[in-house]
This record gives structure tokens, sequence and C-alpha cells, in this order.
């Protein structure tokens, strides 16, 4: 299934003269430097288009407070309609032929003639996250006047090389509730409208979006702008992960000495060229249903790993990726949009806008602790979890056909079972950032409040658009290679540990707002600032685990502010279990892991997106 055409942009045009022909059939004044023309705007009324340097503006021809403006009690509270469009919130315009333009009221005679429609957004007026569809349909007697019209707008959006022409988009038929083909189908006119081509492949078993995007070459991959996928984070992990295997070269992450000399001569210093040789499990398809199996870690990889092309070496300015969400929780697209809605995510992925994304390198050195130290890579834009989180996902993996109920099922199974886990975690200490230390040694959980815990939420910096902290540690301007990251310079760092039982240890990459956490694990995490946020649960009784996690679910709420939680703010991290079962939740997706390692790459991929308004 693909959609042919030339699909692009918002740009500013040449200045116009604002001089207007007083009959309509007389409509153009110099075409060549300015364009005016008097048009019945459907459900508005005869109005005077006229083409400005950043957009479109039009105004009624008789000028009418009952058309113009609203007002209460002498007070004016604006326009009816909208009397703008700018070029840049402006996907398409089309000329459709001969029909009806409707008057302005019941009252007014409808008219027949030719009509062009500008399709474009507005922004919700109680959610401004929430991008709505805009379509302004204009006509006029003349068919050349209308054509006109479309093909001008047309030329000029076409001139913003942001824009993306050519897309590769998979479609996870069964993600969240099953609707993944619905979703698309909802969106897809946008992309068709807005000329943009897009390859469509629908997943009809696991694993196979993470096999075309790294068999794919990079000489075939320079063809597209990117990748958009219509499903959950874990299906957006497996594409992640498929794209970066072979294509992210880069050290593995650093680690304190005494876990150095347990992993032997891999240490932290060699580059990640090992994935391609390191095979999971057998009964990895069992396990890791989104993942692929042994077979396609072998060496047949190497031919693509050679065939390396400059042009998508990492970071990448010009290669996005876009998410439609259709899955259970879709926290990444609630962190980059601000709003969980096919629509606004679309509208943003044709008008080409875009975000830096930091990613967490994982490896796991070790699968269980009698196995040798093997490893293997794994990528996480959201979450890394272990203990409760590893616990649920691996419930709900077994109740699949309860679609995102599931969940909460699997959540209310775990937390009643309330266990915990012993193991050691260490972290690099960054100085110079502020970072909200629990008292580790506290063990007074009479009151399991602390005196001063997490930032009030009118001290959160939280993350939105043209977020200052992103732009500030951001170096999204590089062209290529891997990026810098805190603990480049280790005068500035240094390791610190925590022992002990955990119910869970998290890592949030972003703050992961979603449906059941409007605040996310960590509210004022941001996206692309080279941190993660490492959340220790330390064992604690039933009822106070409960009121975190209350806190959690809470607007505003403050679900770090207690003593038997450690939070601590850090660009990587490393793990070892001492128990006999170890499961960890990336991105929704199950990895077993006796001992790993974590870092952040900054900014190392881009989406469509915006990032959350306020």
């Amino acid at each position: 299934m693909e959609h042919d055409g030339d699909g692009d942009g918002c740009s500013s045009s040449r200045p116009i003269d604002k001089s207007q022909q007083p009959h309509e059939h007389d409509a153009f004044v110099d075409e060549a430097s300015s364009l005016s023309s008097t048009l019945l705007l459907d459900h508005v009324g005869e109005v005077i288009l006229t083409f400005n340097s950043d957009g479109l503006s039009w105004k009624l021809v008789e000028s009418s407070d009952d058309y113009n403006e609203t007002t209460c009690l002498g007070i004016t509270l604006g326009s009816k309609f909208a009397t703008e469009s700018k070029f840049c919130d402006v996907y398409a315009a089309e000329f459709i032929n001969y029909g009806i333009v409707h008057g302005a009221s019941i009252l007014v005679q409808n008219s027949e003639m030719y009509r062009f429609t500008v399709h474009g957004f507005e922004r919700s007026k109680t959610q401004p996250s929430v991008w709505a569809l805009a379509v302004y349909t204009f006509g006029h007697k003349d068919m050349q006047i209308c054509q006109m019209w479309a093909n001008q707008i047309n030329d000029t959006i076409k001139l913003e090389v942001e824009r993306p022409k050519n897309l590769m988009v998979f479609i996870h038929p069964r993600s969240g509730k099953g609707n993944g083909c619905k979703i698309w189908e909802m969106v897809a006119p946008i992309f068709s409208r807005a000329k943009v081509k897009t390859k469509v492949i629908v997943t009809q078993r696991a694993g196979q979006a993470f096999d075309v995007v790294q068999s794919t070459s990079n000489n075939e991959l320079n063809l597209y702008d990117g990748v958009v996928t219509v499903g959950g984070d874990g299906f957006f992990n497996e594409i992640l992960n498929g794209f970066l295997k072979s294509r992210h070269k880069a050290p593995f992450p650093p680690a304190p000495s005494d876990f150095s000399h347990s992993i032997g001569d891999f240490g932290s210093s060699g580059v990640n060229e090992l994935n391609e040789t390191v095979a999971e499990p057998s009964q990895n398809e069992d396990q890791f249903p989104l993942l692929p199996s042994s077979k396609h870690n072998g060496s047949q990889d190497a031919s693509c790993s050679a065939d390396q092309d400059p042009d998508l070496l990492l970071p990448n300015e010009r290669f996005r990726f876009g998410i439609i969400p259709a899955g259970s929780t879709d926290a990444i697209v609630m962190c980059t949009t601000g709003v969980r809605d096919p629509i606004t995510s679309a509208l943003q992925i044709v008008l080409g806008k875009r975000v830096c994304l930091d990613i967490a390198q994982v490896v796991r050195w070790k699968l269980t602790s009698a196995s040798k130290v093997e490893p293997y890579v794994r990528y996480a834009a959201s979450f890394a979890g272990y203990g409760f989180y590893g616990d649920v996902i691996t419930e709900s993996e077994k109740l699949r056909w309860m679609g995102p109920k599931r969940y909460d099922y699997a959540g209310t199974k775990v937390f009643l079972r309330h266990r915990s886990y012993q193991a050691e975690i260490a972290y690099l200490e960054v100085k110079c950032e502020e970072t909200n230390l629990s008292d580790s040694e506290s063990s007074n959980l009479v009151s399991p409040v602390k005196e001063s815990g997490s930032p009030s939420v009118s001290e959160r910096v939280i993350c939105r658009v043209n977020c200052k902290v992103c732009k500030t540690k951001s170096i999204c301007g590089n062209r290529v290679g891997c990026r810098s990251t805190p603990y480049s310079h280790p005068r500035e760092t240094r390791w610190r540990k925590s022992k002990g039982r955990y119910i869970s240890v998290g890592a949030a990459i972003i703050s992961n707002r979603n449906e059941r956490a409007p605040d996310g694990l960590v509210a004022d995490a941001h996206l692309a600032d080279g941190f993660l946020h490492l959340i220790l649960i330390k064992d604690c009784p039933h009822a106070y685990y409960l009121w975190h996690l209350t806190q959690l679910a809470r607007k505003g709420g403050k679900p770090l502010n207690f003593k038997f939680v450690e939070h601590h703010k850090t660009p990587a991290f490393t793990f070892t279990s001492f128990g006999n079962e170890s499961v960890w939740n990336l991105d929704g997706e199950r990895l077993q892991a006796h001992q790993l390692s974590a870092q952040v790459f900054q900014g190392l991929v881009s989406l469509f997106a915006t990032g959350p308004e306020v």
C-alpha cells in the first residue's frame, strides 16, 4: 500500500501589496508579487482572501458585528470564526471542482461554484496539546481562480525542507485494543493530502518489524525521511532496536572497578560490536514476543554493517521517527506531544516537527547467576524497570487476550504478592547537577514521609515545547557521531552504591506520563538532557507502598517524597541481582538479566513531535 505525492512544507513567501479589486471576477492583482481575491468562505460568507508572507488572512466584505465578533455585557470576546491560517499550520490545499458553498446561516441561500480547500489545524481551546483538523473551503465562479489559489498555496508549502516526503510505516494490528489498522485508516488521508508517500507494512508476526528495519540497507533507508509506527511503546522499542542494533557504535556503559572486574576482559571501554554474534537463549520467542530470536543475531548482518552509509550515522538530523498511538499506555507519545491522540501525532509528522530524544543503552552481561559473561545490547526510550515492574510485565504477557486491562489485573496481582528482591545498584553521581538523594541509611519507617523531599509542584521545571533545559544541554546540531554524555569528564563524577532489598528499581529516561500516572514517574524528567532518573523503592510495609502508588496516580502528587524511596539523577548505572529471578521491563518488553549496565545517549534520535504544550 503506497501513497504517491510530493509532500512538503512551511515557509515564508514574498511580501505583497494589499490592494484588492472591487469585483470578484477581477480577482488577482499583479499575480507575480501579490494575491488577493473576493471569495465565498463556506458557512461564513463573502470574504477578501489575501496571500501574506507567512500565511493566509481573510475578512468579511460587509463587516458586521453579527459575523465578526461576539460580545458579552458589552465586552468583545473575539471573532466567531478563524480569520487567518499560517503556512506553518497548513499541510495541503486542494481544488475540489464544482459544488455547493453554504451560506453563513440557514437564512442565506447556498451557492454552487468551483471550490478549493485549505487543510490545516487548530489547537483545542481547553487542551492546547490537542490539534484538531481545520478545513477552510473557498468558492468562486471562475475555475481558474480556484486552481490558481490551490497551486499557489501548495507551491509555497513545498519550500519547507523539514517536512517529510517519503515514510516507511509499520502497523501493529493487535497492539492495545487491536485497533492499529483502523487508526491508520483514520489518519492515512492526512498523509495522502500532504502528498507524503508511505510504504505501509502491517506486521504478521512478532519481531517482523525488527527484522525489516535491521535488514534494510542504509542506502535504502536513506530514501525515506523516517519511520512511523502505529502501535504502542513496545512496538516502537522493537523498531528502535532494529534501527540501532547495527548502526550505533559506541563504548559500553562505564562501570565501577569491581563491576568491571566481574565481567572480565569486556570492561567498559570496548565498543559495541558484539550484537551480531550474541545469541539469545532458545526460549526467546516465548519469553520476548516482540524481539528477534537467536537466528537474527548471526553473522548474516555483517553485510549491512559493512555497507554503512555516512548519512545515517547517529545522531542524524534528517531521519526521524514518528509514533501514532495505538497501544495500551503510549507514554512516549504522551511525553513528546502532550496528548494521546492519533490526529495530533499525524499532523505533527506531516508538518515536519522535530524534538530530540535521549536513548538508554542497556547491556545485559549475564542472563542468570550461573551464566557466562555474554554482552547483549538493548535500547530503551522511556523506561527500564525491575522487581515490581518486571513481575507485572511477566504476568501481563500471559494475559494479552485481555487487552489493556491486563496491566490493571497483573498490577493488582503483583501488588498483593508484595515481593522484594536483594540487589546492588551503583550509579554515577555527577557534580553540579541537582539530584534528589534520600538518606539511604534511614530505617525509621514510623513516619515514612521525608522532611525535605521532592521539589514542590511550583518548583518543578517541566519539559515543554521549546524546553530551555533540553535546548541548553542538547547538542542536537551535531551532524554525526555519538552524543557526548555527562560522565565524559571523570573529575566531575564518582560512583555511589546502594545495596539491599528492593520492591522495585526503575530508570525513567522521560517522565512517562500516562493516563494512570498523570505526572509520570518523575514529573520534571526531560526529553533530551542526557540523564535518567533512578528510582529505588526499598522494602517497606504494604500500606506504605500503596501510599506511594496512590501518589503516582494523583495529579500533583509526590511519589518520591518517602524515606523508603531513593531518587538519583544519573547518566549511568549498574545492577547485580542476588536472587534466582531477575526480570526487567524495557519499554513494555520483557528482558531477563542477572547483571546489567546502562548509560544515556543525549538526543540520540529525533521524533516527529513538538513536545507537550503548556
